[in-house]
This record gives structure tokens, sequence and C-alpha cells, in this order.
């Protein structure tokens, strides 16, 4: 933002392409993605990096940071009440898991962690609750979210996938 007297500088052009594909699709109706993606054999293609007994965690193709991950039920369900004891108790050390997996592999300063609950609170997903994981580091929010209206990404998904997976694989245990 320009000081009183200097004059406005020209905002530059920042390219997200990957973002439209989610614009696009965002309101319409479809199946449920995480009921979709873990019924498949492609977990590479749908960033699937860890499968646990009741629930996995998947990279996010719409990532609000490098290495945002979401946990997310096998069983459709919208409402936390209806997760049963074991569910509950996987999703937690799936979310304990992500972390460490994160903080081995990328070096976070920090997380932010939680869930949206309905479309009001920004769930994108409604009816399929999940809980994100979002590695933060110190610097990381700047101006390009505030005026630019887009989040800058240092790294291509696939990478992260492998980076994230091979993390996964090492540091993961029967939870």
């Amino acid at each position: 933002m320009a000081r009183r007297g200097e004059p406005l500088k020209r905002m530059g052009t920042l390219w997200a392409p990957w973002r439209m594909e989610y614009i696009e699709k965002c309101d319409e109706p479809a199946g449920c993605i995480f009921c979709e993606k873990p019924s498949q054999s492609r977990d590479s293609e749908n960033l699937i990096v860890y499968r646990a007994g009741t629930a996995f965690v998947i990279l996010n193709r719409f990532p609000y940071n490098n290495g945002h991950l979401m946990i997310v039920p096998f069983r459709h369900t919208s409402e936390l009440a209806m997760l049963q004891e074991r569910e509950c108790s996987e999703i937690f050390r799936l979310i304990v898991l992500s972390q460490e997996v994160l903080r081995h592999v990328m070096k976070p300063h920090g997380f932010n962690i939680g869930m949206n609950v309905g479309r009001v609170a920004g769930a994108g997903i409604v009816g399929h609750l999940h809980f994100h994981v979002v590695p933060r580091w110190d610097g990381d929010t700047n101006f390009m979210p505030i005026l630019g209206h887009a989040k800058v990404l240092s790294e291509a998904l696939e990478q992260t996938y492998a980076k994230l997976k091979a993390g996964f694989d090492r540091y993961g245990r029967s939870p």
C-alpha cells in the first residue's frame, strides 16, 4: 500500500492456473471424492499418502500451503457425532502422525490443524467431514493472499507427494 503522497505501483500478475480446476468445479453436483478416491487403486494419482483401518491421509490438491494434508474417515459422514469411537481415535492418531511426518520431511515452524463444518464455515466438501493439517513457516504469510487473492506455492504437488509418501512409509505405524 502506498504512503500518502506516493504514487500507487501497478500490480503484477501471478499465474496460478491449477486453481481454475477447483473454481470451475466447486459448485458442480458430483459424487463424493472422499468416497471415490480411496476406492480406486491409484493412490499416487489421487494423492493418498497413507491408509489406516478406518481413515486415510490425502494431500490437498488445492492447498493453502505446501504439504497441506487432510485426514478423512473412509465412512461417509458429515457429523462428528456420527463417528465411532475407533474412527475418532484413529483420526486423532493420523493427525498426530501427519504432524510428525510433516515436521521431519518439510521442517515447518508451526501448524494449523482443524476442520470446517458446513459450507458457511468454509467447507469445500460439505458431505464428508475431514480434518486439515497445514504446515506453516515464519514469513509464509505475505501480501499475496490479501492483495493478490492468490497463494504462492513453491513446489509442485507431485514433488510434495513423493516426499510425504516416503515420510509416511518411514514414520508411519499402525495407528
